[in-house]
């Protein structure tokens, strides 16, 4: 199946996906693209075959065997994949794992991942703190506006990856692009915005009670490093998702098992996909998904592909 994203327009949001990843849209910019999503909040679309024109998540609720073995052990799809492009700061946020999340009657709690695609010179993450601090200073911190003089500050550069755990602080900052993979949830507390104004003329609602219950209070450290086997880069196996790039010079042979659907997105170049009798090409920004129990394919062409299963 071949995904259209649904799209999130922000204030902080760029148009990069727009002029090129041919992410379609009449909103003012493409802040996200949710490539394959079946979340409540904004589901993908169904761009081909007998599902043409219906929501992932209406596919998913319908045949849900199409996602395998493995998300039968979740509640909801259990997957949501973003590209996201930061033309400005995004707030000084956190998400909540599933136990406090579920308390709180938001369903799925959010760890998430990010492959940085591209970004401009000097651009900084913010992850956790530059040091150990105490709940209590965390909270004052963020009552008398010194909270970004306690943060940590990671440089970035084109093909780094973070594992971002429920409960780290962190931001994307300006003129950073990159495709982020994550729990099927929608829950964020924002902690710190700047001070700006929403599209609305008002500030942006802020959920610090609930980010000072959830936040660890620790120094960042990433929990996961990439490592290369010939054409494959296996980013991280973690009880959410499993994800792993594949850089293609001719072609590439890969099994749709009984256990997890697959996807593909596409992050640069262009090619075609075999798989179950059918050939489908696509290009830099496509998102493709193949259901569990399809069997073999075979990718040819010349890209470097975001592969992700659970």
């Amino acid at each position: 199946m071949v995904l259209t994203p649904f799209v999130s327009e922000t204030v902080w949001g760029g148009r990069r996906l727009i002029d090129e990843y041919s992410v379609v849209t009449d909103k003012r910019n493409a802040a996200e693209a949710w490539v394959m999503s079946a979340h409540k909040n904004g589901s993908s679309t169904v761009a081909n075959g007998e599902f043409a024109g219906k929501s992932l998540r209406e596919v998913y609720l319908e045949h849900p065997e199409l996602g395998g073995k493995n998300c039968a052990g979740f509640s909801d799809f259990p997957v949501l994949i973003k590209f996201i492009d930061a033309a400005a700061d995004l707030s000084l946020q956190v998400h909540p794992d599933d136990a406090y999340s579920l308390k709180k009657g938001s369903g799925a709690g959010k760890t998430e991942s990010w492959y940085i695609l591209d970004c401009e010179p000097g651009a900084y993450l913010l992850l956790g703190f530059e040091k150990d601090i105490t709940r209590e200073q965390f909270r004052q911190s963020i009552t008398d506006g010194t909270l970004t003089d306690y943060v940590k500050k990671v440089p970035v550069k084109k093909g780094d990856f973070f594992f971002i755990e429920s409960g780290t602080l962190h931001a994307i900052c300006k003129g950073i692009l990159l495709a982020e993979v994550q729990q099927n949830s929608d829950t964020t507390y924002r902690i710190y915005d700047y001070g700006r104004l929403g599209f609305d003329g008002k500030p942006r609602e802020l959920h610090v009670e609930d980010a000072v219950n959830v936040t660890h209070t620790g120094v960042y450290k990433n929990p996961c490093t990439p490592k290369k086997d010939g054409n494959v880069t296996n980013l991280v196996a973690c009880p959410f998702f499993t994800e792993r790039v594949l850089d293609i010079n001719g072609s590439f042979d890969g099994t749709a098992d009984e256990k997890s659907f697959v996807s593909l997105l596409i992050l640069d170049g262009s090619g075609s996909l075999e798989c179950a009798g059918e050939t489908l090409e696509f290009s830099k920004g496509g998102s493709i998904f193949i259901p569990a129990n399809c069997g073999d394919y075979k990718i040819n062409g010349e890209a470097k592909i975001l592969e992700t299963r659970v």
